[in-house]
């Protein structure tokens, strides 16, 4: 038998990489193995992927060393950097270089770097639709992201630019689903207007850059954009109402009301989901529905993540 293709996967015990870990380990008679790099081995879930029958490697982005020496013998990478750590746009662009230097000195076939739009291309620092943030930022937790694509293409690492959506997810844990409104109603609050928010299942996204290891080389060098869907506000209400079995409205806001919201980086998600309003038409043409079931044909809708998710939606 060939000897497996080792996929070399950043973040291994998180969101986007754990989906995309088990997806490789759902598949024991396929040609890729999994080496799942985690800062901490002697994690539950690290405990869970050597069980499972992954290669389990101590690997920190802020350290090159450990990096070359994670990347080494792999044909392929999943890099991803987790902003909401630090909130400094400057040290995810210091990491994701970091793993892009690696990469190319390890001589890696394949890498699929988790990237978001720099909305400054479309909304400069100067421009007064929405407010800079950190002086040089319109959506931090994006443009840190879109910038860093460059540290990729420009040592000419062969790259899939992963173009994620909002996950669905974040219902459940950042504080973004229904609450209740003074008048005891159950509501939704976004800035979005009648526009359509692409959102997916967090796991989908692992599987669905399996699904793009699987197909080779056939998007290198391309910008593929995935979601489980794209809803309008009301939409995500009336899927919220039929789950719940309790009426759920949508409240949509103005973005600037969204940024006052005791929220954590309000700021932050108002200038996200004005960015996503403002340019709806582009933001959703980024990102293909038909084409992310291609690749991960499991692929969850908002209906069917909620018959899952239902019972961890907190009712406030």
């Amino acid at each position: 038998m060939a000897e497996k293709k080792i996929i070399a996967v950043v973040g291994a015990t998180g969101t986007q990489g754990g989906g995309l870990a088990h997806a490789i380990l759902n598949e024991p008679r396929g040609t890729f193995a999994v080496r799942a790099l985690t800062r901490n081995v002697n994690s539950d879930k690290a405990k869970e992927l050597a069980k499972l029958g992954a290669e389990v490697v101590a690997a920190d982005i802020d350290n090159a060393t450990s990096l070359k020496l994670a990347f080494d013998g792999a044909y392929g990478v999943y890099c991803v950097t987790f902003f909401w750590e630090h909130c400094l746009p400057e040290k995810e662009m210091a990491q994701a270089a970091a793993m892009a230097r690696a990469a190319k000195n390890a001589g890696v076939k394949h890498v699929i770097w988790s990237t978001l739009e720099d909305t400054r291309k479309c909304v400069p620092i100067r421009d007064s639709r929405m407010p800079t943030i950190m002086d040089k930022y319109k959506v931090p937790h994006f443009d840190g992201k879109g910038a860093s694509n460059d540290a990729f293409r420009h040592i000419g690492l062969p790259t899939t630019y992963l173009l994620t959506s909002l996950y669905w997810e974040n219902l459940i844990y950042l504080g973004m689903g229904h609450k209740k409104g003074p008048d005891g109603m159950l509501a939704i609050t976004l800035p979005m207007g009648d526009k359509r928010l692409p959102g997916i299942a967090a796991e989908d996204i692992g599987k669905c850059a399996f699904g793009i290891f699987k197909r080779g080389v056939e998007f290198i060098g391309r910008t593929i954009g995935i979601a489980g869907g794209n809803l309008t506000g009301v939409q995500m209400a009336t899927a919220l109402t039929r789950a719940l079995g309790q009426k759920v409205i949508y409240n949509d806001v103005p973005p600037d009301e969204y940024r006052r919201l005791d929220l954590p980086a309000a700021e932050d998600l108002g200038n996200m989901f004005q960015f996503m309003r403002d340019f709806e038409t582009d933001f959703c043409a980024a990102r293909n529905v038909e084409l992310s079931r291609s690749l991960n044909p499991g692929l969850l809708s908002f209906d069917t993540w909620l018959a899952k998710n239902k019972d961890h939606i907190p009712l406030h």
